[in-house]
C-alpha cells in the first residue's frame, strides 16, 4: 500500500533536483568567457568581465577575443593545444590584455569545449604561491605512496601532503559505504578546528546530482562561503537556448544551501577532491579553513594531481585485495563442485563440506532446501522459520537471487525470522522446483558516531536547510547484518550456474539410464512371457501323463512309488500356477491402462467373497473402514488387493482370531489404502526384499507361495504412479501401504 510523500520526503526530492550543473553565475575570483570556436567571437560573459576589460558584459557580446587583447596574442594557437577530447579546463598559456584595460598583469587561461561552445575562464596569475614548483614534492610523494601496506595508510600520507601543500586548517578523507553515508577514516587539523576523525556524515548532505559532478569534475575549490556570485550574460547559451552546462567549469557557483553549510560547520574556505575508483565516486579529500583562501593554480595542478595518484593507489588496492578473495571464493566453489559430484545428490555433497559453505559466504549459518528436506548448518533460525521463509521466497517474483542486510526492513511478513538473523542471501538452484541455498549472518548491533544528528526538517516553504551542529551525536544502530559483498553475490550467482549444470548432467544421466533400464524391461518382460508362455505345454504334460500313470497302474506300484508320483503332481501343480503367475507378472507391464472410477467397498467385499472358502473353519475378525472411490484400473486394483488380502489371511493362519483391517488415509495429492493384520510379521531390516520377485521372508514349508504376489502389487502401483510401502515386527503382525494419485478436481 503506498503512502503520501511527507514534507521531508519533498523537500529532499527537490533538493535532489536541483540543477546544480547550470547555476547561471560564477565565483569571482576570474571572468568566463563563453566564445563561438570557429570565430572566437564572444557569445556570454560574466558580469564581472568589466572587472578585468573595462567593458560591460553586455558590450563584449559579438565581439572577436582577439581585439581585447594585447597585440600579438596568438589566442587561436594557443587553443590548438587543447586536445579533442579534453573535457576538463585545460591550461593553454598566460595572457595580457589590450593596453587599455584596466589589467595589465599576466592572466591564467583555462579552457574546454563543452555544450557546443567553447569556454575560458581567466584569472590573475600573481596569486602563484612563493612555494614555486611543486614538482619535487609531488615526485617525493608518488614515490612512497606504493609502500603504503593499506589504504588507511593511503589516505594518511596523502592528507598529511595536501594539508602541508594548500595550508588549510583541516585536511580530511572519507570513504562512501553503499548507502553514500561518508566516514572519515583520516584527518589533520590545526589546533582550534573541531576533529572528524571517525564520525560519519549521513548521505543526505551530498545529492545525488552533487556526486555525479564530484565524480566528473575532480577538484572544487570555494575561495570564501560568503562571495557574491558574477550572473552570465545573456542568461542563456545562444547555441542551445538553455542555461549554459558548467559541469566542468572550475569558477562555477555553489548551489546556496552549500554555503549555508560551510558558513554552519564554521568552514569559509573548501577545497574538496574527488576519489574515483573504477569509474564510481569512493571518496572525498575535504579541505577546510575559517577564514577565506584562495587556492593557486598550481597548488591546485598539484592537489588533483595527488588525488588522481591517491584514486589509482586505492583501486589497485582493491583489485589486489578483490582478486586475492575472489581466488578464495573459486577455490571453495570448486570443492563444492567436487563434494557434489562425488555424491547422489546437492544436498549430501553440500552437507559433506559444511565449514566451506560457511566460509563461502562468510556467514554464520546456511540452509539446502530441496524437494522433501531442509538441512541446516551452523547458526540458524527453527526449521519452521527456514521453511516459512523458502515459502515467502517462492512468492516473489525475481531473477531468483535475494538478499538483505536487515531482514526486518525487508521481509516484514516473517517478523519471528528477525528475531534469530540480521541479513539472509538466498539463490535458487532450480527453475522448476522450490530448491534454495540459503545462508544466515547475525545482527551486529553498533554505534554510530554522526558529525551531528543527521536529520534534515524543511522550512514553511518546504525547502531543506542544512544543519547548524556538527558536534558528536552517537546512534545505537540495530537491525542490521554485515553487507553482502558484491564478489560474494557474484560467486553465488556463479555457484548456482554450476549448479545448475550439475543438476542438469545428473538429469541427462538418469533419463538415459531409464531409457536404458526400460528397453531391458521390455526385454526381460518379453523373455518372462516366451519362457513362461513354452513352459506351459510341458508342464502340462507333465501333469496329465503323472495323473494317467496313477490312474492306469497305480495299483501295480508300491507305496514309495505312488509316494513319489505324488510328489511330481505336486510339484507339477506348483510349477503350473508358478507360470501363470509369472505370466500375469509381466502382462501387467505389457497392457495398457484402462482407467475409471474404483468403488474399494466394493472391490474390498467382492474379494472377501472370493476368499471365503480360503478362511472358512476360521474365526476372522474384519474391521473395513468406509473406503472412498479412486481412479484405477479396476481389474488391475482388483489383483493388487487380492493379493494384499490374501497375505493377510495367509500369515493370520496361526491366530485364534485374525485380525484383518483395511483402511485408507486422504492426503493433498493423492489417497492412502493399507491392509493390516495380527499375523507373524517381518524384520524391518528385510523390507526392502518384500516386493522384489521370488524374494520370500518365511520358508515354504510354513506358507506357501510363488514370491511374485507382492512384487505384482508393486509394479500395478508404480504404474499408477503411486508408492507403496510395508511395516511390520516379527510376531506382533505387518501392514502393507500404497497410494493412489488423486485426480486434480479431487485437491
Amino acid at each position: 500500500m503506498s503512502t503520501a510523500p511527507t514534507p521531508l520526503d519533498q523537500a529532499i526530492e527537490r533538493c535532489a533536483e536541483e540543477p546544480i550543473q547550470i547555476p547561471g553565475s560564477i565565483q569571482p575570483q576570474g571572468f568566463l568567457l563563453v566564445l563561438d570556436e570557429q570565430t572566437l567571437r564572444i557569445l556570454q560573459a560574466s558580469e564581472n568581465s568589466q572587472r578585468w576589460l573595462g567593458l560591460p558584459a553586455s558590450e563584449l557580446l559579438g565581439r572577436a577575443l582577439p581585439e581585447l587583447l594585447a597585440p600579438g596574442v596568438d589566442l587561436r594557437g594557443q587553443l590548438t593545444a587543447v586536445p579533442d577530447e579534453e573535457i576538463f579546463p585545460f591550461h593553454i598559456g598566460d595572457l595580457r590584455l589590450h593596453p587599455e584595460a584596466p589589467c595589465q598583469g599576466l592572466l591564467r587561461v583555462l579552457a574546454h569545449r563543452h555544450d557546443q561552445v567553447l569556454i575560458l575562464e581567466l584569472e590573475d596569475n600573481h596569486l602563484d604561491s612563493p612555494q614555486g614548483d611543486y614538482y619535487p614534492l609531488v615526485r617525493a610523494f608518488v614515490s612512497t605512496l606504493h609502500q603504503a601496506t593499506s589504504i588507511d595508510e593511503l589516505l594518511r600520507q596523502s592528507v598529511q601532503q595536501i594539508k602541508q601543500i594548500t595550508g588549510f586548517g583541516r585536511v580530511k578523507a572519507y570513504r562512501f559505504d553503499q548507502a553514500g553515508v561518508g566516514k572519515v577514516l583520516s584527518e589533520e587539523a590545526d589546533p582550534g578546528y573541531p576533529r572528524f576523525l571517525g564520525h560519519c556524515f549521513p548521505a543526505s548532505d551530498i545529492p545525488q546530482q552533487a556526486r555525479e559532478l564530484y565524480r566528473r569534475n575532480r577538484i572544487r575549490v570555494i575561495e570564501d562561503a560568503d562571495y557574491q556570485p558574477s550572473m552570465l550574460v545573456p542568461a542563456t547559451n545562444p547555441r542551445t537556448g538553455k542555461a549554459l552546462d558548467m559541469s566542468f567549469a572550475s569558477l562555477r557557483s555553489v548551489s546556496p544551501v552549500h554555503l549555508q553549510y560551510m558558513r554552519n560547520m564554521g568552514t569559509l574556505a573548501s577545497m574538496s577532491l574527488s576519489i574515483v575508483v573504477d569509474g564510481k565516486l569512493w571518496g572525498l579529500v575535504s579541505c577546510h579553513h575559517t577564514t577565506p583562501r584562495r587556492v593557486d593554480f598550481r597548488t591546485r595542478t598539484a592537489c588533483e594531481l595527488l588525488a588522481s595518484v591517491l584514486s589509482l593507489q586505492i583501486e589497485a588496492h582493491e583489485s589486489h585485495n578483490s582478486t586475492r578473495q575472489l581466488l578464495d571464493l573459486r577455490q571453495r566453489i570448486v570443492r563444492m563442485l567436487a563434494a557434489m559430484a562425488d555424491h547422489d545428490s546437492v544436498s549430501q555433497g553440500l552437507l559433506a563440506l559444511p565449514e566451506v559453505m560457511l566460509q563461502f559466504a562468510d556467514a554464520s549459518g546456511a540452509a539446502i532446501i530441496s524437494a522433501d528436506r531442509c538441512d541446516l548448518i551452523g547458526s540458524t533460525p527453527p526449521q519452521a522459520q527456514v521453511n516459512a521463509l523458502v515459502h515467502w521466497l517462492g512468492q516473489r517474483d525475481g531473477d531468483g537471487l535475494f538478499l538483505s542486510d536487515n531482514v526486518r526492513r525487508d521481509i516484514d511478513l516473517l517478523p519471528e525470522l528477525a528475531e534469530h538473523v540480521g541479513g539472509v542471501l538466498a539463490v535458487a538452484i532450480s527453475q522448476i522446483h522450490s530448491h534454495y541455498l540459503l545462508w544466515f549472518r547475525p545482527e551486529q548491533r553498533h554505534t554510530v558516531n554522526w558529525a551531528g544528528r543527521p536529520e534534515k526538517l524543511p522550512d514553511m516553504q518546504g525547502n531543506l536547510h542544512p544543519r547548524h551542529s556538527f558536534d558528536r551525536w552517537q546512534e545505537e544502530v540495530r537491525g542490521f547484518s554485515a553487507t553482502w559483498s558484491p564478489l560474494i553475490i557474484e560467486s553465488v550467482l556463479e555457484l548456482r550456474s554450476a549448479v545448475l549444470g550439475i543438476v542438469l548432467r545428473k538429469a541427462e544421466e538418469l533419463a538415459e539410464l531409464a531409457g536404458e533400464l526400460k528397453r531391458s524391461n521390455k526385454e526381460l518382460e518379453a523373455f518372462s512371457y516366451s519362457v513362461s508362455h513354452d513352459l506351459r505345454a510341458p508342464l502340462r504334460h507333465i501333469a496329465g501323463y503323472s495323473e494317467l500313470l496313477g490312474e492306469i497302474e497305480g495299483e501295480h506300484l508300491s507305496e514309495r512309488g505312488r509316494r513319489f508320483l505324488s510328489h511330481i503332481e505336486e510339484a507339477a501343480a506348483f510349477a503350473g500356477t508358478l507360470v501363470d503367475n509369472l505370466l500375469n507378472f509381466s502382462q501387467m507391464g505389457r497392457s495398457a491402462l484402462r482407467l475409471s472410477d474404483v468403488d474399494l467397498n466394493t472391490l474390498v467385499e467382492a474379494i472377501r467373497n472370493e476368499t471365503a472358502p480360503d478362511y472358512a473353519g476360521r474365526q476372522v475378525h474384519w474391521q473395513v473402514a468406509e473406503l472412498p472411490k479412486v481412479h484405477a484400473d479396476p481389474a488391475f486394483l482388483n489383483m493388487a488387493l487380492t493379493n494384499l488380502i490374501g497375505n493377510a489371511l495367509k500369515y493370520t493362519r496361526g491366530r485364534d482370531v485374525a485380525r484383518i483391517e483395511v483402511g485408507s488415509v486422504q492426503h493433498a495429492h493423492e489417497t492412502e489404502v493399507y491392509v493390516r493384520d495380527n499375523g507373524v510379521g517381518f524384520d524391518m531390516a528385510y523390507a526392502g526384499k518384500l516386493f522384489g520377485v521370488f524374494q520370500r521372508l518365511h520358508r515354504m514349508e510354513e506358507f506357501e507361495g510363488t514370491g511374485i504376489g507382492l512384487a505384482s502389487v508393486r509394479r500395478i502401483i508404480e504404474r499408477h504412479d503411486g508408492r507403496v510401502w510395508a511395516e511390520g515386527q516379527p510376531g506382533q503382525g505387518a501392514s502393507f501401504h500404497f497410494t493412489l494419485p488423486r485426480p486434480a478436481a479431487a485437491h
